[in-house]
């Protein structure tokens, strides 16, 4: 089988949106590939640069239909913000899904997480491993919003505990809560197929029975749709001036008193008004991280 391969190099805050648009189109998904810098032969590493969206398209004959499609799509978000002309190769290997596989490492996370795809045995016992198909550009731990959210999660001791996860797309931060020690998690996403994709990724992971999962997000936890309004801890991990948006929406009052929100996917520059729209709710900064262009905080109710 030939495939269509179809990539673009965008800045970091148009990847998510180029990667929604190529997943309509893409059986197998979409890859993302950005560089790493490090310091010294320790370092981890650190994602820096543009970053490069990958998908495949299946050479058949509805080929050119579903490329004008696609072309399409990226033009309308095009209207928003401008993006590069789209790159298309010809990729003859039948096996370029099995060989990808061969070559994908695990990723460690802070001191105690590790993420492999459904296929791979933890070559880390003593790591909590979280099983995320990497069929999704974001939320299988390769971006940075989800590996500052996860590692600022890694920091807690949520033993026995709530947790309400906004936005929870893959389920990855929930899934991570769940393994950490988390009593029980509300995922919501306002998208019904992130919502499926946490379920079938809940029972990869042997949580389904901790996670309750719906579609909604802050004003249907407020008014009662699920299990419970509030708690000790809440993630968010979405587009920073949806964080700001929330904020007047009623985010803050998730969180209960002596409790704390992690909040992701905000770029250096918008740092400072996601934290005024924090403070503007009583909460004070007490932990942030920052990978590349990319901050996580956690901002705490006293």
């Amino acid at each position: 089988m030939n495939w269509l391969e179809v990539s673009m190099t965008v800045d970091g805050e148009l990847a998510e949106s180029v990667a929604d648009v190529f997943a309509r189109f893409a059986p197998n998904g979409v890859m993302t590939e950005q560089g790493v810098k490090y310091t010294d032969d320790e370092d981890a590493g650190t994602p820096t640069g543009p970053i490069t969206v990958r998908a495949y398209l299946e050479v058949n004959d509805q080929l050119e239909e579903t490329r004008q499609k696609l072309e399409e799509s990226l033009f309308y978000l095009g209207m928003i913000q401008p993006l590069p002309t789209p790159v298309y190769k010809q990729i003859a290997d039948q096996n370029w899904m099995e060989a990808w596989k061969q070559h994908y490492k695990p990723i460690r996370i802070g001191e105690r997480l590790l993420i492999l795809p459904a296929w791979m045995e933890s070559p880390e016992p003593n790591r909590v491993a979280i099983k995320i198909d990497p069929g999704m550009a974001f939320g299988t731990g390769t971006h940075p919003t989800t590996q500052l959210c996860l590692d600022l999660l890694g920091l807690k001791d949520l033993t026995g505990l709530r947790m309400i996860d906004i936005g929870c797309g893959s389920g990855i931060l929930s899934i991570a809560a769940i393994k950490l020690g988390a009593e029980k998690v509300l995922g919501v996403d306002i998208d019904s197929e992130s919502i499926v994709n946490s379920r079938e990724n809940a029972e990869t992971n042997e949580v389904g029975e901790e996670l309750i999962l719906g579609v909604g997000s802050v004003a249907e936890i407020l008014v009662g749709k699920f299990p419970f309004k509030s708690a000790p801890l809440v993630v968010a991990n979405i587009l920073a001036p949806v964080i700001v948006r929330l904020f007047d929406g009623g985010l803050a009052d998730l969180i209960e008193d002596g409790g704390s929100i992690i909040l992701s996917g905000i770029l250096q520059e918008q740092k400072k008004s996601v934290l005024e729209a924090a403070q503007a709710k009583r909460l004070r900064m007490t932990e942030w991280r920052q990978r590349g262009d990319w901050v996580a905080l956690t901002m705490s109710r006293d």
